[in-house]
């Protein structure tokens, strides 16, 4: 008889491995409770809660905040209807270069996050585009767009041209084809790409540090605290929404596609 219990040795191997891609997570929640201000002591010298109280009176922090869920939020709008259309088109339509096309929409994810920055940087240097929260959000939605648009074309494709042409065929006009068949057929698949970008964006460091202006997001005032410390378990605290702010809509992201193949007129 064959054993569906897998070796001690394999589950050892998987435990080690996700020890070592999660501990530097669970250090940080860690120090983010430590009595120290400036050390990394190990074992804590003790424990408080007394730097979350710090970090919710940080005025600095909530502007930093407020900015990142701004530029979060509408790069995400805006790579939505934007990813929505361009997969709608690249699915439904065969022309010369389409494959090529194709490629162009994914290279910005594909390229190395300075490359696009200084791209975007001197585009917008040559358009006199002053650097602002506008800047940023047309920097996100470059990668934001592609998130969208892979979740997006994927559901288009598994989606029967046949029911659209019934619809057509029993009267519909082009908006109530698009609620009635289009929009529950690539709700949760369009819902988890803009999760996925939303949390993209809000975590995003290195193009925002080329297109931002004298702003700072959230990942920004991080990474200016790591270098110039003040109370630095405070910056551990950030750490930990961020960390929240990114791992729940990624989850929720999972949980919508992962049957996403089960899709009116896939099997058809």
């Amino acid at each position: 008889m064959h054993s569906d219990q897998a070796p001690f040795s394999l589950k050892l191997s998987a435990f080690a491995v996700l020890l070592f891609l999660h501990l530097p997570i669970l250090l940080i929640f860690l120090y983010a409770f430590t009595t120290e201000e400036r050390t990394y002591a190990f074992p804590p010298p003790g424990l408080t809660l007394k730097w979350f109280a710090a970090a919710w009176e940080r005025p600095d922090i909530w502007q930093a905040l407020t900015l990142s869920l701004q530029v979060a939020f509408a790069a995400t709008l805006l790579a939505m209807i934007l990813g929505t259309l361009i997969s709608a088109a690249m699915a439904q339509a065969r022309f010369f270069g389409r494959e090529q096309i194709s490629l162009l929409i994914i290279l910005p994810i594909a390229l190395p996050g300075v490359i696009t920055g200084m791209s975007l940087r001197s585009a917008f240097g040559l358009m006199d585009i002053p650097f602002s929260t506008l800047t940023i959000i047309l920097g996100h939605a470059t990668f934001c767009i592609v998130i969208v648009y892979n979740n997006a074309v994927a559901r288009f494709r598994r989606l029967s041209g046949g029911i659209l042409e019934a619809s057509a065929d029993l009267g519909a006009n082009a908006f109530q084809t698009f609620r009635h068949i289009l929009l529950p057929n690539l709700g949760t698949a369009l819902l988890a790409g803009g999760m996925l970008a939303f949390a993209l964006s809000f975590d995003e460091v290195i193009v925002t540090t080329f297109t931002a202006g004298q702003q700072a997001t959230l990942p920004i005032w991080m990474l200016e605290e790591l270098i110039r410390p003040r109370q630095r378990p405070v910056t551990n605290v950030v750490a930990m929404v961020v960390f929240a702010a990114t791992f729940f809509p990624i989850l929720l992201a999972y949980y919508l596609t992962r049957n996403g193949s089960e899709t009116a007129g896939s099997g058809k």
